[in-house]
């Protein structure tokens, strides 16, 4: 039996149309946005032969040997696509702190087949629409990929409906500035431990994601996922079948003018002796508004009484300064 220690969102009845549903969820999505900046969400309607068939793949993927996975390795730092190897990244920079190298191995891409166009072509559009670099094998990765991200673009779109409508907006508020959108897709392999970590190692240090919100498929074992409270302390994020975890980043705290959280959390390394088995696989989708969006407080979350706390600034301006920060690693 799984202790639950996020909100547990059931959007069954939200998708299938129920009126009186539809209001008592989204007070529960503002309630858990303002509240933990993380919830878990069942019912969303994603097959899970879909999800399944993405995690055999993503296996097979990084049970390849190492030669062959730099076939199709990171080509500039900057860059999120291809192979990202074991110590290549630290995730705790984006925050301005220091741990030794994360322990997994990364696989990302972002969006595919982007048109000849000047605004994904200019020098301003740099590096969110770069390539993606696809494996040789295993065959059908890429298909499975670009399926499962599809699922999850539907699936953002109704989170980002519900959340408009939350924030006492258009229900569409956030199609036109999603429609060209820098989303990205991570496969996130953490092999069991060979050896013992190093002081303050984690296999994905502290940091907030950066755009507007995340979905993560995750499997349960030892070592996992943990979201920091605002009382300082760590809980576990459950792994439970069939869900994903949802959390915010951080443009949708400056959307909200702080009034919802983007949440530090990381993922940590199996207790000692519980190594055997640890082994673990998480898919990641980040959803990122187009990169000339302007981010500035929404009229609901500003008043006399909290003025607005951020200045406004674009998708890009806010992600390279972030980005700046971290050196050569990349969220």
């Amino acid at each position: 039996m799984v202790t639950p220690t996020l909100p547990i969102i059931d959007f069954s009845d939200y998708r299938h149309g129920m009126a009186a549903a539809r209001s008592e969820l989204v007070a529960q999505v503002v309630e858990a946005c303002e509240s933990t900046g993380f919830f878990i969400a069942t019912g969303h309607g994603v097959a899970e032969d879909l999800v399944q068939e993405t995690y055999d793949l993503a296996g097979a993927f990084f049970a390849l040997p190492t030669a062959e996975k730099h076939r199709v390795a990171r080509p500039r730092p900057e860059q999120n696509r291809g192979y990202i190897a074991y110590g290549e990244e630290r995730l705790s920079r984006l925050q301005g702190g220091e741990t030794p190298p994360d322990v997994k191995e990364v696989f990302a891409i972002g969006p595919d087949g982007v048109p000849d166009e000047p605004y994904f072509q200019s020098a301003d559009a740099y590096p969110n629409f770069a390539p993606n670099l696809w494996p040789r094998e295993p065959a059908g990765l890429r298909a499975a990929m670009l399926a499962y991200w599809a699922a999850m673009d539907e699936f953002s779109g109704l989170l980002t409906g519900i959340f408009a409508r939350g924030l006492d907006l258009p229900e569409d508020y956030f199609v036109d500035k999603l429609d060209r959108g820098i989303n990205m897709m991570r496969l996130l392999w953490y092999p069991e431990p060979t050896a013992p970590p190093e002081p303050g190692q984690f296999r994905a240090g502290e940091h907030r994601d950066l755009g507007l919100l995340t979905l993560i498929r995750n499997e349960a074992s030892a070592g996992g996922l943990q979201v920091k409270t605002t009382s300082g302390a760590w809980v576990e994020a459950p792994a439970i079948p069939g869900s994903f975890v949802v959390n915010l980043g951080d443009l949708m705290m400056l959307w909200t003018n702080d009034r919802w959280r983007s949440t530090p959390h990381r993922v940590v390394l199996p207790p000692r002796g519980q190594e055997r088995g640890s082994a673990r696989l998480s898919i990641v989708y980040f959803i990122m508004p187009n990169y000339d969006t302007v981010i500035s407080p929404v009229a609901s979350c500003v008043s006399p009484e909290r003025p607005a706390r951020h200045a406004p600034t674009t998708v890009a301006e806010y992600r390279n300064s972030r980005f700046a920060a971290s050196a050569r690693d990349v969220a």
